[in-house]
């Protein structure tokens, strides 16, 4: 089963009157959707008691729930003191994942504005490295790192990237993001067989069973030479992608990803048209 949800909640959700995210669950569950990614870009600013009664509603109204790490980690920084701030920032996300019974843990792996790429790339090989031994040497069980594939040609996260990264622990697994990779190639996600090859990469190196379950981004997002400039929603449509061919090729191989919908303004409302697409795609096909 695929789960759809929202990154963060919705305009619609405070317009129906919840003020506080310990209610985000009971509301999606009753709009229909399954998932749900907890926002902590801004610092992990949350108590153990919040995060505890939303996972105790998630665990109530079936809802997966994921956290998005802060937006400051920067894992290719040549500076100690950045690195191991962006290590504690993981480490502060499990504790509140522990607390919220939160499955996977999304973040960026860094920048490479200021140095070689390489260099940047082995820096956060390493240091993400480090992080999953610490967090292994702790028992740590039940939660992934997932790395996330970014949009703009100056950060780290190409799809080649993610899955170097992922190939070093069972541990790591991809956040594949679709308007990233749009973005960050210059618009390669158009059809069916776009989608199913870059699928079959990961797959061919990740193994079918660990990529069963991936986690994933949607949205539209207008690019630049330069890769991701904004995110729009998903009535926009004279942005890329659309989600009609990546339902395809879910269905085709089979996958079952959580997909969180990053659209600019309504996340939930595009996750439940997301959903639709897939369900259709899925029904025409059987």
């Amino acid at each position: 089963m695929i789960r759809f949800g929202p990154a963060g909640n919705s305009q619609s959700f405070y317009d129906a009157g919840y003020k506080s995210s310990v209610d985000a669950p009971k509301w999606l569950k009753s709009i229909g959707l399954s998932a749900y990614e907890y926002q902590c870009n801004k610092g992990v600013n949350i108590s153990k008691e919040k995060a505890r009664q939303i996972g105790q509603e998630a665990q109530k109204y079936d809802i997966l729930v994921s956290i998005h790490a802060p937006y400051y980690i920067n894992f290719g920084s040549q500076e100690e003191e950045k690195l191991q701030k962006s290590k504690e920032y993981i480490y502060e996300c499990v504790e509140v994942a522990k607390e919220m019974k939160a499955q996977r843990i999304v973040f960026h792996p860094g920048s490479c504005a200021k140095v070689k790429r390489s260099l940047a790339f082995e820096t956060a090989k390493k240091a993400i490295l480090e992080v999953v031994n610490v967090l292994k040497e702790m028992h740590v069980d039940g939660i992934f790192l997932c790395p996330e594939t970014m949009g703009k040609k100056n950060n780290l996260g190409s799809s080649d990237e993610i899955i170097e990264i992922c190939k070093m622990d069972e541990m790591l697994l991809p956040t594949i993001d679709f308007g990233h990779i749009n973005a960050f190639e210059g618009g390669s996600l158009k059809t069916e067989e776009d989608f199913e090859n870059l699928l079959k990469k990961f797959i061919d190196q990740l193994g079918y069973e660990r990529m069963k379950y991936f986690h994933s981004h949607f949205s539209r997002i207008e690019y630049t030479s330069q890769g991701e400039k904004k995110h729009w929603n998903y009535e926009d449509k004279q942005f890329e992608p659309d989600f009609e061919p990546l339902a395809e090729a879910l269905c085709k191989l089979k996958l079952e990803p959580v997909i969180i919908c990053e659209s600019k303004d309504y996340m939930a409302e595009d996750a439940l048209v997301l959903k639709k697409i897939y369900q259709e795609t899925l029904e025409k096909r059987m």
